[in-house]
């Protein structure tokens, strides 16, 4: 195929080879390279065979509610009767993450627990279920803390078992899959049946941020495809409500997963689960619209804690740690639009029944696994992987929690962490007219886009300033039209958009990163850039 030579510039810098550019599912990797996978299947298969009470153990955010469905639509595939399904996920208000011990009365009337997207670090909680004849089954992927479990545990980041690199990056929802595809090779799901599963699997990889290379492009490609294709009643709805009307990283990341989350964050993860799972379009639509309202409610929550630390001051510690009285399930996305903001880890704790409780989201080379495990004296509970981390602590130890957390982060030595946050050209443009409506056809091989396989950013240098516009009701939002050395002409738009970048003037000379976007308007297609820098040439 012949390319442009914008986009040949572009797969030349990051690398790229054609085969990136065409993805093949056959390529993904033996699903029995992940440890435990041989007994795990060996173990199903003889539940099957008994006719066994099976329940399934999940999360509850995305990635653990698309793990949950997937495992459980799996289950059917292979011949088990719903009747001998059920489900549990934990309350995040009253049980946490992981295993609770509620699952240790409940599990009398099963031969088989298997978990999802988490029991890495529940060793005890297991340790009861055995002791009770209850086989467990673990399927996650989150760092152990401490010793592996003494069950059966697939999870491709086992410090004590050498794993294939790519499937380290595996998430929850991945990791059912890679169960589903090894099933399927054992001949227990008709060849191809899995395939159904990976819009799921697809979601819950997106929204738990793994990065987008090797398996994980593989799963993201084709889920892509399929979620187009969805049967679910649930999607289709959920999507409906969002107002999605392309399936790429976007949409998932900031419209289908928002609001499945939403459920966990601010009511029960439940909702979501039971969204995925009907098969009624009159159901589907009455969760959607529940789904829609607890999201229009965190965001609301999220804004005011936000105001509220803001007006308190930003410290000038390495990693920020902050408390107060808000929602509990929005303390990770308020840890995650501060570290935006303020350019540095952040962890945001809330009282609940008389200790904090709380998240954390990390960015470069600090681990919060790791600082966590160093903190451990200090913490009633607390696991997670490098970017994100939940936690519980006595309110009386939080100064100390707060003092050697960044006392850890300046231990280390690091370097300009906030490199890793800076957004980087891949190309520079001098001509508008190569970006083209083609060449945005041809990012379109690159999708989907996220960690590991970013939105590609060009550098437009030396525009000519043609009109400077404010829009939205309150202003906030900016349009800048600009023109090349050839008069070619683009739009440039940026929504709540640094103040600074309102002094540009008609007739001024610009150089601006963006974000190239193709607009659709009465029918007629254009490319536009997204803001993401503006530098003024004097």
């Amino acid at each position: 195929m012949r390319y442009s030579k914008l986009f040949l510039k572009l797969l030349e810098k990051r690398g790229l080879s054609e085969e990136f550019l065409d993805p093949r599912y056959e390529k993904l990797s033996d699903p029995f390279l992940l440890p435990d996978m041989k007994k795990a299947v060996s173990r199903i298969k003889r539940a099957v065979s008994n006719n066994e009470k099976i329940l399934i153990y999940g999360d509850y955010d995305v990635d653990g509610v698309t793990a949950t469905t997937i495992l459980h639509d799996t289950l059917v595939l292979i011949g088990v009767d719903e009747k001998n399904i059920e489900m549990m996920l934990p309350n995040r208000f009253t049980d946490g993450y992981g295993m609770s011990q509620k699952i240790v009365e409940r599990a009398k009337d099963f031969e088989l627990v298997i978990t999802v997207d988490c029991g890495s670090n529940n060793g005890e909680i297991i340790d009861a279920l055995l002791a009770k004849s209850v086989d467990v089954i673990v399927t996650d992927h989150h760092e152990v803390m401490g010793e592996v479990p003494k069950t059966i545990v697939v999870n491709p980041k086992r410090p004590d078992v050498e794993v294939f690199e790519n499937l380290k990056n595996l998430c929850g929802a991945g990791v059912a899959f890679f169960l589903a595809r090894a099933l399927m090779m054992e001949g227990m799901i008709p060849k191809g049946q899995e395939k159904w599963l990976l819009d799921l699997a697809m979601i819950g990889t997106i929204c738990d941020a793994m990065k987008l290379t090797g398996e994980n492009r593989i799963i993201c490609r084709f889920g892509m495809i399929v979620l187009a294709k969805t049967r679910r009643p649930g999607l289709l709805e959920l999507m409906r409500i969002a107002g999605v009307k392309k399936i790429d990283t976007d949409a998932v990341g900031f419209q289908i997963g928002p609001r499945l989350n939403a459920a966990g964050r601010m009511e029960s993860a439940e909702l979501a689960l039971k969204l995925l799972l009907t098969k009624s379009k009159a159901e589907a639509v009455a969760l959607s619209e529940q789904l829609e309202q607890l999201n229009l409610e965190r965001k609301k929550q999220q804004s005011l804690a936000v105001s509220e630390i803001e007006k308190r001051g930003i410290s000038d510690e390495s990693v920020l740690v902050v408390s107060g009285e808000w929602h509990e399930g929005t303390l990770g996305i308020i840890a995650g639009r501060l570290l935006e903001q303020y350019q540095k880890p952040t962890i945001v704790l809330a009282e609940v029944d008389g200790v904090l409780k709380g998240s954390g989201r990390s960015f470069g080379e600090f681990n919060l696994a790791e600082a966590l495990s160093e903190c451990q004296d200090l913490l009633v509970s607390g696991g997670g992987h490098a970017e994100a981390c939940g936690l519980k602590l006595e309110k009386d130890k939080f100064e100390d929690f707060s003092q050697k957390v960044n006392q850890y982060y300046k231990s280390l030595g690091f370097k300009n962490q906030k490199r890793f946050l800076e957004k980087q050209p891949d190309l520079q443009v001098g001509k508008l007219s190569s970006i083209s409506l083609d060449f945005m056809g041809e990012l379109e091989l690159l999708q989907p886009f996220g960690d590991g396989n970013p939105e590609p950013i060009l550098m437009l240098s030396n525009m000519k300033v043609r009109f400077v516009d404010r829009m939205g009701t309150e202003g906030k939002h900016l349009k800048i039209t600009v023109f090349d050395e050839d008069a070619n002409v683009m739009r440039l738009v940026a929504f709540y958009a640094s103040e600074e970048w309102f002094e540009v003037q008609p007739g001024e000379m610009i150089s601006v990163l963006i974000s190239p976007i193709v607009n659709e308007w009465n029918g007629v297609s254009s490319v536009e850039g997204r803001i993401i820098q503006v530098m003024r040439l004097g």
